[in-house]
C-alpha cells in the first residue's frame, strides 16, 4: 500500500514538475504536442546570435519558425556550449541541434539528421598580405578553427595535413569570434572556418579585403538539423514540411534575408 502510494506521488509531481506539452530531461522520442528545446551556438552569425537589443536571430531561427510553425509545434531556442551538444541532445537536455550543424561521418555515428537544407564548405582562410597559398604552405605553421567544430574534424580527417602542422593539429577556441580575433592579432596564420559564417561575418565587419580565401579546401557539406536516434518518425514528418519550406519559396526568401549581396555555396537538394 505504501509503495503504491509512493509511485502515485511520484507520477503526480512529475505531472505538475513538467506540465503537458513540456518535456522532462529524460531522452525519449519527440512527440507533435510537446515544447521542444533546440540548442544552439549563439555567436554562430548568420545562422543563431544575439543581435545589438539582445534578441536571438539569425537563418535558422527564421527557419524553425516556419517549420515548426506549420507542424503547430511549440519551441524555445537554448544556448548551449558547442563542445557539449551531442551530449545533451543523447541525455534529453536539448532535443534539436539547429545551427549551421554540418553532416559529418563521426556525427552521423550518434546523430539522426534530417534532410539537408544547405551547404557550405570548410574553408581556409589568411591575411590578405600572407604569403601562404595552398594547405603545403602551412606545414609547420598554427592554424586555429572552433573546438567540436566541423570545421576541425575536417582538418583532422586530413591526417597527413593535421601532423604537419605545428602541434600536429589546430589550435582550438570556444567560437569563431576568437578565432578570427586570433588571426587578426597575428597570433595564428590561418584559420580554418565554415566558409558561410566567414563570409557574414567578414561582409558585416566591413573587412572583405582585409582576408583571403585559399583556393585550397576541405570540400563540401551539407547543414541539416540533429535529432536522437530514436526520433526517427518525428524526422520523417520535419523532413515533409521541410521539402515544402524548400518547394514553395519560402526558403528563399529567407535565405535572401540573410545572405543579401553575400556569393554563397549551392543550396543543397
Amino acid at each position: 500500500m505504501k509503495k503504491a502510494l509512493t509511485i502515485v506521488l511520484v507520477v503526480v509531481g512529475l505531472s505538475i514538475l513538467f506540465g503537458p506539452g513540456l518535456r522532462s530531461n529524460l531522452a525519449a522520442e519527440i512527440q507533435p504536442d510537446e515544447k521542444v528545446i533546440i540548442g544552439f551556438d549563439s555567436t554562430f552569425a548568420p545562422f543563431g546570435f544575439k543581435d545589438e537589443q539582445g534578441n536571438h536571430v539569425g537563418f535558422d531561427l527564421d527557419l524553425a519558425e516556419e517549420i515548426l510553425g506549420r507542424m503547430g509545434m511549440e519551441y524555445e531556442f537554448q544556448p548551449i556550449d558547442w563542445t557539449m551538444k551531442e551530449t545533451e541532445l543523447k541525455s534529453g537536455q536539448i532535443d534539436m541541434i539547429w545551427n549551421g550543424y554540418s553532416v559529418t561521418p563521426e556525427r552521423q555515428e550518434v546523430v539522426t539528421f534530417s534532410a539537408p537544407y544547405i551547404q557550405n564548405r570548410q574553408v581556409i582562410m589568411t591575411k590578405r598580405d600572407s604569403n601562404i597559398q595552398s594547405k603545403a604552405d602551412l606545414a609547420g605553421k598554427v592554424i586555429a578553427t572552433q573546438e567540436q567544430s566541423a570545421s576541425y574534424e575536417a582538418v583532422m580527417r586530413e591526417s597527413d595535413f593535421a601532423a604537419s602542422l605545428d602541434g600536429g593539429e589546430p589550435v582550438t577556441y570556444a567560437t569563431f569570434v576568437e578565432v578570427f580575433s586570433e588571426l587578426d592579432n597575428g597570433r595564428v596564420e590561418a584559420i580554418v572556418v565554415d566558409e558561410l559564417l566567414a563570409l557574414y561575418y567578414i561582409e558585416q565587419q566591413g573587412e572583405s579585403d582585409q582576408y583571403r580565401t585559399l583556393d585550397d579546401h576541405f570540400g563540401t557539406e551539407d547543414y541539416a538539423v540533429g535529432f536522437r536516434q530514436d526520433d526517427q518518425a518525428f524526422v520523417e514528418s520535419f523532413n515533409k514540411v521541410l521539402k515544402e519550406v524548400i518547394d514553395d519559396g519560402t526558403m528563399e526568401a529567407i535565405e535572401a534575408k540573410w545572405f543579401a549581396g553575400i556569393e554563397k555555396p549551392n543550396q543543397a537538394n
